[in-house]
């Protein structure tokens, strides 16, 4: 088996592309109120399988990061800023965008009732940007992104553990003086999103003025992709697999340990993306990433793994696919059910269709597994003919 520094480790694709699905899946239920407990959120405090896939990917975005940025020899100048600034901009904007998609078809359809025009009715959905939310999965993703990228080229790149548990352990204090931990609005977090933000551009959790992609927890989240970064130097500054996975797991043990050790004064919570959720995450991610290593580059057991692959090699673009197809099923393509009512497509399927045969929750998991291989299909047929496309 070549063992090549540059050999692509398919691992990466299968993880990444592990991560991808697992989001779609947890975000297209069949019915909200019909969620098996692995496959929700934790509430506050704690965390669940759920709670893992998108920290996952973050992590692997910052080896992704690490492995891109090579071929500038991580030093700045002008191409490379441009290459992250563009970069950066890009998923923004997307992410921008879709928001834009999803507020503009409940504006439309909560306007149904109203005696407008249909011309009117159009133009005053697609125009409310004062209701806008400015954050989310993929703005989070674009800023961590570019504020990895940019000190992995402007700083040493032994200072960035200092960097990241310094960083942490100011957030700590944050938390710990701001009503951190409270969920509430009296919570820093909530009180800076508001200040900066508005409510109007905000997420609601739980029926507060709270957005779990806020802009002061970006900052751990940051540190998330950094730890990222620094397993990619770590794993791609040898050349063995063997090797590569021993520092994996020694990491991610080191991390996890750390991490549930400390969880005793700094809960573990997504919501506020708290210090030790970021060490526990990402020893889970480096132990799995190592494992995946073994099983797949090392003793070659790939057949499994193909469909994952599928997702892992166009991963932002299926991710924004399936954000669309989850907006369109959901507000735009709809259909009239048997009592005369205009409903969306999703609820179609799982009102007439699956929640019968399945019941509730079982109906539930039934459409959300459906809507994964339609996305599937999609990047199936992308990675069949070789297509990748880059964001």
């Amino acid at each position: 088996m070549k063992t090549d520094e540059n050999q692509r480790i398919l691992a990466l694709d299968v993880l990444r592309g592990i991560t991808i699905a697992g989001m779609i899946l947890v975000n297209n239920p069949g019915s909200w109120s019909a969620i098996y407990a692995p496959l929700d959120h934790a509430s506050w405090i704690g965390l669940t399988p759920t709670d893992l896939v998108f920290p996952f990917f973050m992590f692997i975005m910052g080896i992704s990061t690490y492995i891109s940025l090579r071929k500038y020899n991580f030093e700045f100048s002008k191409s490379a800023v441009r290459k992250i600034v563009k970069r950066t901009v890009v998923i923004y904007a997307i992410g921008l965008a879709i928001a834009w998609l999803s507020l503009s078809f409940r504006n439309f359809n909560s306007l149904a009732s109203e005696n407008m025009a249909f011309g009117e009715r159009f133009l005053q959905s697609v125009s409310d940007f004062a209701h806008l939310r400015l954050l989310g999965v993929l703005p989070r993703l674009a800023l961590c992104y570019g504020a990895t990228a940019i000190i992995a080229i402007v700083i040493k790149h032994k200072y960035i553990p200092v960097l990241v548990l310094t960083t942490l352990f100011a957030y700590f204090l944050i938390l710990i003086f701001g009503n951190g931990f409270e969920q509430s609005e009296q919570n820093i977090i909530s009180v800076i999103d508001r200040s900066i933000l508005g409510v109007n551009h905000m997420y609601k959790d739980a029926g507060l003025n709270f957005d779990p992609e806020g802009l002061l927890s970006t900052i751990p989240a940051i540190c998330h992709v950094l730890i990222g970064f620094w397993c990619g130097e770590l794993m791609m500054g040898v050349k063995e697999n063997s090797k590569r996975i021993q520092r994996l797991f020694l990491v991610g043990t080191i991390l996890t340990f750390s991490g549930f050790l400390l969880s005793y004064g700094c809960p573990i919570s997504k919501k506020i993306w708290s210090p030790t959720f970021v060490l526990v995450t990402c020893g889970f991610a480096s132990s799995l990433l190592a494992l995946l290593i073994w099983i797949i580059d090392i003793k070659g057991y790939k057949t499994w793994s193909r469909f994952f692959e599928s997702f892992g090699v166009n991963p932002l673009f299926i991710y924004t696919t399936g954000a669309v197809l989850s907006i369109l099923t959901g507000s735009f393509l709809c259909i009239y059910g048997v009592d005369g009512e205009l409903i969306g497509l999703k609820t179609y399927l799982y009102k007439y269709l699956l929640q019968p045969f399945f019941g509730d929750y079982a109906g539930s998991l039934a459409f959300a597994l459906l809507f994964v291989g339609v996305n599937w299909a999609i990047g199936y047929i992308l990675y069949k003919k070789k297509i990748y496309i880059k964001i």
